[in-house]
């Protein structure tokens, strides 16, 4: 097996500590023993972004914010379900995360933080969130694990009554917030539908080739 090779180190506000390692071809983002994306894991993190746009046909220019840049995989989804007058907004809070994505992770990137049709605000999703009304057609969150808090403590003003109420505020009518997950979390599950919310729960695989460990996503339409 070739060795790990640790690539670079960043922290986020609060302290905790993201690496960056590179084993041959594949890429990991750890928190602490946490392996929190590999490079080789990319399907639900692309149906996030597939099956949010499945749920957009028809609305003409949409715009999709995109919570927490990862390794792009829902970002290129979504660039490859728009057309040409589709907008993304990408929030990633740690700037380092960005730099990995230019440099080393260059190829894997394939160009779509330079797309035309993304903007890319380095600042948490919860401010861009809080600070909007009535703008997105789509709001993806792929912020943690889940809706646990596992990164940032602070990620759980997202999945927080006033976090999903802001979520509401934020999106146009009939919009979409799509909340990935590791695992299932049958209270996040009824808070969203608390929050006036219809909710449809999906699983998907982790993997693209359709193998892998089952992930949850969950879209929820205001009612």
């Amino acid at each position: 097996m070739k060795p790990m090779e640790l690539l670079g180190v960043a922290r986020a506000p609060d302290g905790e500590e993201l690496k960056l390692f590179r084993r041959g071809d594949d890429f990991m983002i750890v928190l602490d023993r946490n392996e929190l994306m590999n490079s080789r894991m990319s399907g639900s993190e692309e149906a996030l972004a597939a099956m949010t746009c499945e749920r957009l046909q028809g609305r003409a220019a949409p715009h999709l914010l995109i919570g927490g840049y990862g390794m792009g995989f829902t970002l290129r989804a979504a660039l490859g379900a728009l057309g040409a007058d589709g907008r993304v907004t990408v929030a990633e809070l740690v700037p380092e995360i960005l730099a990995w994505a230019r440099e080393p992770m260059e190829r894997l990137t394939a160009g779509c933080l330079d797309d035309p049709r993304v903007e890319v605000v380095e600042s948490d999703v919860v401010a861009v969130i809080a600070k909007t009304r009535g703008k997105y057609d789509a709001i993806l969150l792929d912020v943690d694990n889940g809706p646990d808090g596992l990164v940032r403590q602070a990620n759980d003003r997202l999945y927080s009554m006033a976090g999903l109420a802001a979520a509401k505020v934020a999106l146009r009518p009939g919009g979409v917030l799509a909340v990935w997950s590791a695992g299932p979390d049958p209270v996040f599950a009824k808070r969203l539908h608390k929050a006036g919310f219809t909710v449809d729960e999906v699983r998907v695989r982790a993997r693209s080739n359709g193998k892998g460990a089952k992930h949850v996503i969950w879209f929820a339409v205001p009612a």
